[in-house]
């Protein structure tokens, strides 16, 4: 058996606290470079679940 014929579905997930920059900023009115965090993006995701919920896919 080949190596390229071993495959294994594990992937690794790594968790970060909430808080903690992930690796983007945003810029805000002022011009101040804003970290981008895991708590940020899981508020954005939360809010655009909610706003999807009811409405149908579109084809």
């Amino acid at each position: 058996m080949s190596l390229h014929s071993q495959q294994t579905n594990e992937h690794h997930i790594a968790t970060v606290p909430p808080q903690h920059p992930v690796g983007g900023a945003v810029i805000d009115a002022q011009g101040r470079e804003i970290p981008i965090t895991e708590g940020m993006i899981q508020q954005a995701c939360e809010k655009l679940e909610k706003a999807c919920i009811g409405k149908p896919a579109s084809e």
